[in-house]
């Protein structure tokens, strides 16, 4: 009987992943297949599921009539920068709460708690005036950073920092290796499938940002990829397959990039669960 029931609920659950699954995969693929129909299919009532015939003519308007690369090239730059800089500086700073003494160091950690609780937004408008009064606005400086500070990759990397061993570290220090020695020699290596995770998580986050940019940008120029789907447009206004197209272009590397590391991703957060 209970062998009967297991099986049961296991088929229910099974059922209800599949169907959370298609759920979240049919927006995506109704995205891709609007970018490959023509204008008219995608208005058309009513809708069709399949681009008949498929069209390439959104790629091509999109690519000839907007600068797509450029903005490629800002997010290229302000994703690996902001990513780069982000975990080398959550790194040694998670590291400074977890292992050094210092004055105040329960207010610097408890002040991160704070700011690991703030949205984003409510701290906009004080970041865009002092962007501004700093001359940062609508360029890589002000868009690249307030995203830098990343509290909760702090609290993570101080988590775990103070589960390692402090043997090794004493080990270190007789020996006369530095404290930075000590973080890039002992405690990173011990730690790479948390800091390649983040990383990738960083990566894709700032890649996908589309509200702080969308602030501190106010020429075409400087757009990344997020803001520039919105200046896409037809003469007639909205264009949904030529939006669609500029969406499936923008999330490209983004999906590479996941695919290409996602079992460091997996181990990442595994490790973050405490599983082995």
């Amino acid at each position: 009987m209970r062998e009967t029931t297991s099986s049961v609920f296991g088929k229910i659950v099974s059922a209800l992943t599949v169907l959370m699954a298609l759920a979240w995969l049919f927006p995506v693929y109704w995205i891709a297949a609007t970018a490959f129909k023509s204008e008219t299919q995608t208005i058309s009532v009513p809708p069709s599921l399949f681009p008949s015939p498929p069209t390439l003519d959104a790629f091509t308007y999109v690519i000839q009539n907007s600068p797509i690369f450029r903005w490629y090239l800002n997010t290229v730059i302000v994703s690996v920068v902001v990513t780069f800089c982000s975990i080398l500086f959550s790194l040694m700073c998670g590291f400074a709460i977890s292992r050094l003494e210092f004055k105040g160091k329960s207010l610097v950690y408890g002040l991160l708690l704070i700011g690991f609780m703030l949205p984003f937004s409510a701290m906009a408008i004080p970041l865009f005036m002092f962007m501004n009064k700093l001359n940062f606005v609508n360029n890589y400086a002000g868009v690249i950073l307030p995203q830098i500070a990343a509290p909760l990759s702090v609290v993570v990397f101080k988590q775990f920092f103070d589960q390692v061993p402090r043997d090794f570290a004493d080990a270190a220090r007789i020996d006369g290796a530095s404290e930075l020695r000590i973080l890039f020699s002992i405690y990173l290596p011990l730690n790479w499938s948390i800091a390649w995770a983040l990383a990738i998580v960083t990566f894709i986050a700032t890649w996908n940002n589309f509200f702080w940019p969308f602030i501190v940008t106010n020429s075409t120029n400087m757009l990344t990829i997020p803001v520039g789907m919105t200046q896409v447009q037809s003469a007639y206004g909205i264009a949904f397959a030529k939006t669609s197209a500029i969406a499936v272009l923008a999330s490209l590397p983004t999906a590479a990039a996941y695919l290409m590391f996602q079992k460091r991703v997996t181990q990442g957060v595994m490790a973050a669960a405490g599983l082995k």
